[in-house]
């Protein structure tokens, strides 16, 4: 049996300080094979975008452990870290978070030139051509629709083909039309590339097109999780 594609094992996180303190993931174990698609879902609070995060790195737990592609998150230093993150995990937010001053081509070249990768600018352009923006390369976020964006931001989480496509809520801020299309999008690059896709959706209709529903509550997977992930996750 293949190497999973995650692995978290007992994960507990909490963010804020003092009494201030929230536990947010309380004991969470679970699994997602390689090229497998995941839907997230549960109510606002119950730890999808938390969980999220703690798979990009950019939540620290405060005990078990996380396996991304065979690499253990724990042994990582922030800068190790930042260069894993940049080569093996990709991230659509449902904000967009594009860097207003620059252009599309611009947006989606950054993680290419940060990884030193060669001919940026070409695999950027062929990126936006993937997502159907080759017209709009020189246009900057304020001259697009929030689709656009989102395509763009797209673009820049695929470019440098990540194994791992993180979407947290990436059709919030859209019309349900374009969001159709940015999720039918989304699959079928996954699908292309061969990438494992984790979702995190209010959306149960959007989840289900997943291969695996997963469902939190409180911190807590409640139903989703294969074998006894569940048990242990609830226990």
């Amino acid at each position: 049996m293949s190497e999973p594609a995650i692995k978290l094992q007992n994960i507990h996180l909490s963010l804020g300080r003092g009494a201030a303190r929230v536990h947010i993931l309380k004991g969470v174990s679970l699994s997602i094979a390689r090229g497998e698609s995941v839907g997230l879902v549960g109510p606002s609070g119950s730890g999808k975008s938390t969980l999220l995060m703690a798979l990009a790195g950019l939540e620290r737990p405060d005990s078990g452990a996380i396996t991304i592609a065979g690499e253990s998150l724990d042994a990582l230093g922030e800068d190790a870290l930042a260069r894993f993150r940049g080569a093996k995990i990709g991230i659509v937010f449902q904000s967009f978070h594009l860097i207003p001053t620059m252009t599309a081509l611009e947006n989606v070249a950054i993680p290419l030139e940060l990884a030193g990768a060669p001919n940026a600018f070409a695999r950027a352009a062929d990126e936006l051509l993937a997502v159907g923006l080759k017209d709009r390369v020189a246009h900057y976020p304020a001259q697009l629709s929030g689709g656009e964006q989102q395509r763009v931001a797209l673009a820049r989480a695929l470019a440098p083909r990540p194994s791992i496509l993180l979407a947290d809520e990436p059709t919030g801020n859209l019309d349900a039309a374009t969001g159709e299309s940015i999720i039918d999008l989304i699959f079928a690059l996954r699908r292309d590339r061969g990438a494992t896709l984790v979702l995190v959706t209010h959306d149960l209709g959007l989840a289900a097109r997943c291969d695996r529903t997963i469902a939190f509550e409180s911190g807590r997977i409640v139903s989703g999780a294969r074998g006894t992930e569940a048990a242990q996750a609830v226990s």
